[in-house]
């Protein structure tokens, strides 16, 4: 683009024909910008004038619960919002003032996978179910799962999601793709559908490191409407490629966390062959380490969500101009009525017991679980850290991506996630490997605002490892004969 071979106006229209001719077997994406050719017209012009953004010109999916203002509604797949306008997200004015092409929005998994313990990741009422690009009949996990799989089949350059627990990472573990969850407060959550103002948090998703680099750069910043951003003040970098460093491995000490070890024998293959690597690359590395209280993290976690969404949706709906449910109870009530088209496969029992808590934020039971599961979860990444001098913990993100299943849901046999998220630290998924064809992730968590050390490793682990090849967009796994 810098040499005058491509356009930006070039570059959105293959993306908007190869989302025409490619998505109706992936259900990626669920709305295209319509302004996004005028967005890239408007972004050669000023190239053509010498003036260029750090995203000047990249096409951007943004996952369907980031509003990007009027252009295209944002409904967190539900067909209860499709008349609900909310303001801009405060990341989307940065991705703009940044340069970049507001491409369309990405599917997800409904109300970020908040409604059921029985779903299917990818699935929504107004996107149908996302498949995995690796292997069509296997889930992209989620909720971010239009993002992984859209990013990964090539429908834009990069993409926003956000993450509570996991959302971020395991569809880009599944989906062979990079994805950076990063410090709660480093990127605002303003004009996002929240489940906890605790520990949600967007975070970019890419091919590579590099372009998660700077698309993280481009989205992090101050936002005075979201306090949790004003404890950033001098952990915020513009730039955060100039973290990238092949040499990053020599002399870094890392523990790995066999997070499930036993459990998908692929999945330690890879994870053996990625210690070899980083050993190999000159780390030190301490295997195993074991995050103390790792295990007693998910029961306080859940409590403190089931309030903190009852609490952070109903101040949302009652926020957001627009025809819409406005609490949660109506909500609730809104599905029962259209229960054929929003509960066809499964329930809205989170919902419920989120309802039955009252959301107040000062009752006992709240607070201790809040308390408690924030604890464990900081004591699991700290106390590790400091025990063995480390720079970061390595662990499977997550296992190969199972059959999607409408019936029964999701397959999880593993993952990672939960310390760095509920502690509100950084984590970053790469590639690592292959198992029948499908994609395992290696996450790099460390602490909080530690963004720019894990990037360096991300990236030397990256480079040394090299493992990512394009999906083929097969019916299935390439299960041996």
């Amino acid at each position: 683009m810098d040499a005058g071979r491509l356009s930006a106006y070039r570059l959105t229209r293959f993306y908007l024909r190869r989302i025409r001719r490619v998505d109706s077997r992936l259900h990626a994406v669920i709305a295209v910008n319509p302004g996004a050719l005028d967005e890239a017209r408007a972004s050669d012009r000023r190239r053509s004038r010498g003036w260029r953004g750090p995203m000047e010109g990249i096409p951007v999916l943004l996952k369907d619960n980031i509003s990007a203002g009027d252009a295209m509604p944002t409904t967190a797949g539900s067909l209860a919002l499709r008349d609900a306008r909310p303001k801009q997200a405060f990341l989307v004015r940065r991705l703009q003032a940044a340069g970049a092409v507001i491409l369309g929005k990405a599917n997800l998994s409904e109300w970020a996978n908040f409604r059921s313990t029985q779903s299917s990741s990818g699935w929504s009422p107004l996107g149908g179910q996302t498949n995995n690009p690796y292997a069509l009949d296997r889930n992209p996990s989620g909720s971010s799962s239009g993002c992984g799989a859209g990013v990964s089949a090539h429908l834009a350059t990069v993409a926003l999601g956000t993450e509570t627990d996991g959302s971020v990472l395991c569809p880009a573990s599944a989906t062979g793709v990079v994805g950076i969850k990063p410090t709660v407060g480093l990127v605002s959550r303003t004009g996002i559908v929240p489940i906890s103002h605790e520990q949600d948090t967007a975070g970019p998703m890419a091919r590579n490191v590099t372009d998660a680099a700077v698309v993280l750069g481009a989205v992090a910043g101050i936002d005075r409407e979201d306090p949790a951003t004003q404890r950033s003040a001098g952990h915020v970098h513009d730039d955060y490629t100039r973290f990238l460093d092949r040499g990053a491995l020599r002399g870094a000490r890392i523990g790995v966390w066999r997070a499930g070890r036993g459990t998908s024998n692929e999945t330690d293959d890879i994870v053996d062959r990625a210690v070899a690597q980083l050993r190999a690359h000159g780390a030190t590395v301490i295997d195993p380490v074991r995050p103390e209280s790792v295990d007693d993290i998910d029961e306080p976690e859940l409590t403190a969500l089931l309030y903190e969404f009852r609490h952070d949706l109903d101040a949302y709906l009652a926020d957001v101009p627009g025809d819409h449910p406005r609490t949660l109870a109506e909500l609730i009530e809104f599905n029962r009525e259209h229960a054929n088209a929003e509960m066809p496969y499964f329930e809205q029992e989170v919902f419920e017991r989120a309802q039955d808590t009252g959301g107040d934020l000062n009752d006992p039971e709240y607070v201790r679980a809040r308390r408690t599961a924030t604890r464990l979860a900081r004591a699991a990444i700290d106390d590790t850290l400091a025990e063995h001098g480390l720079d970061a913990v390595v662990a499977p993100t997550a296992s190969p991506a199972w059959p999607t299943d409408l019936v029964n849901g999701d397959h999880f046999i593993l993952g990672s996630s939960t310390p760095a998220s509920v502690a509100g630290y950084p984590n970053i998924t790469v590639p690592a490997g292959l198992a029948f064809g499908l994609p395992v992730g290696m996450s790099f968590m460390g602490s909080r605002w530690g963004e720019a050390g894990l990037i360096a490793l991300a990236y030397a682990f990256e480079q040394a490892t090299r493992v990512r090849r394009p999906p083929g967009l097969r019916p299935t796994a390439e299960l041996p004969r």
